[in-house]
């Protein structure tokens, strides 16, 4: 049973484990840190300590990120999307993100092709879906 607030709760869209996910953005920076997966009681325990907890599939556990690494993450914001299936943590990262020790998960690169005529940007009206073309 989870203490996470009714009306949050009522608003989140779970896979089948009863997870959503998280991108974790350094809040200074906006740079991505990594992605990580919360239940209910790891989302509310983040909303209500101000420390990023989560939930591991390897371990089926709830995980306060920094308990063993002392590589914390204090949360500045929580957000959640329009539809109600991922979130966005924002927080003042101590030490590295990835449990490899890199400042993010994201440090490979991969390589991109880029078109022979690289054209700008267009921008186009919104399909009435909301959906870009």
């Amino acid at each position: 049973m989870s203490n996470l607030d009714p009306s949050i709760a009522a608003r989140l869209k779970r896979n089948a484990a009863g997870l959503v996910p998280a991108v974790v953005q350094e809040y200074t920076t906006g740079e991505v840190l990594m992605v990580a997966w919360m239940n209910d009681e790891a989302l509310h325990r983040t909303l209500t300590t101000g420390r990023a907890t989560y939930y591991s599939r390897s371990r089926d556990t709830i995980w306060v990120k920094g308990e063993t690494s002392g590589h914390h993450q204090y949360v500045r914001s929580v957000s959640l999307d329009c539809d109600g299936d991922a979130l966005l943590v924002r927080v003042d990262q101590v030490g590295a993100a990835c449990h490899t020790g890199e400042r993010t998960c994201f440090h490979t690169h991969l390589p991109v092709e880029q078109p022979r005529e690289q054209e700008g940007p267009t921008m186009t009206a919104a399909s009435p879906s909301g959906d870009r073309p």
